[in-house]
């Protein structure tokens, strides 16, 4: 019951910290440390992250569901409708390029080099400077505005999370924000680019998930695991997009300065 609990608690940090700039995989690590878990249970992480992508593919389920119709339709009806929304797709792909190609010729090198307590603690720092960096910030670009150099910067900026520690949603909101694109914008496109790379990462590991042999003692766990991060990623990304259109991004620039130094001090 007391691994069951762990687990579920996991899942609820997972999802409360998925959305946010603040590091998911970071927070993660640093739990399954204080609670003894395994900390190499990607079989764990992948569930868990599931339940955060199904909780955003509801939430932008509408933009998601335009962009695909428009994306086909635009090859029989070229109006300035779809033409925006293909291009958009198009701008989801060529951002999601950069770390697909390093993801799969680095992450593994990148995870056993620098998956370690005092990287982390740096990583956060680093989140929290540039996080104070763009706190007054207020960009004009939309959608429509969204630019192939836009889209590759931001692409940039999403490799740098594969660094444990360094948030992925607050890196490519930072850079969305850098590029002068607005909040909701920058926001948005941010968790665009979550989708494919998550569908990745979900993919490449249904093999090990397929392969776990003690699957009746997991089930429970993971299963709850995945409940409580989907329902805890859904109101929480609801919540934040509130918080990033008021421009509050300075709380979370301090949460994680104080974090990293209470790291860096005593672990």
């Amino acid at each position: 019951m007391i691994k069951i609990l762990k687990y579920i608690f996991l899942g609820i940090i997972q999802g409360f910290t998925e959305p946010l700039p603040i590091s998911s995989s970071g927070h993660v690590f640093i739990l399954k440390k204080l609670l003894n878990l395994g900390s190499n249970d990607l079989n764990f992480e992948i569930i868990v992250n599931f339940g955060s992508l199904l909780a955003i593919l509801l939430i932008y389920k509408s933009d998601i569901i335009r962009l695909i119709k428009n994306f086909f339709l635009y090859f029989k009806k070229k109006t300035e409708e779809t033409k925006t929304d293909f291009k958009y797709c198009l701008l989801i792909v060529l951002g999601s390029i950069p770390v697909g190609i390093i993801g799969l010729l680095f992450k593994d090198t990148i995870e056993e080099k620098l998956n370690n307590v005092k990287i982390i603690g740096i990583a956060f720092l680093i989140t929290s400077l540039f996080l104070f960096l763009v706190r007054n910030i207020k960009g004009k670009k939309t959608d429509k505005d969204l630019s192939i150099k836009d889209s590759i910067i931001i692409g940039l900026t999403q490799v740098v999370a594969l660094i444990p520690g360094i948030s992925r949603s607050g890196s490519t909101l930072i850079g969305g924000l850098f590029r002068d694109l607005d909040k909701s914008t920058a926001l948005k496109y941010s968790f665009m680019l979550y989708i494919p790379v998550s569908f990745g990462t979900i993919l490449l590991g249904i093999k090990d998930l397929l392969e776990i042999g003690n699957i009746h003692e997991v089930i429970l766990p993971y299963g709850l695991g995945f409940i409580s991060s989907f329902v805890v990623s859904y109101f929480t990304l609801k919540w934040f997009m509130n918080v990033v259109k008021k421009g509050n991004l300075k709380y979370f620039s301090i949460y994680t300065l104080i974090l990293g130094l209470l790291i860096l001090i005593f672990m």
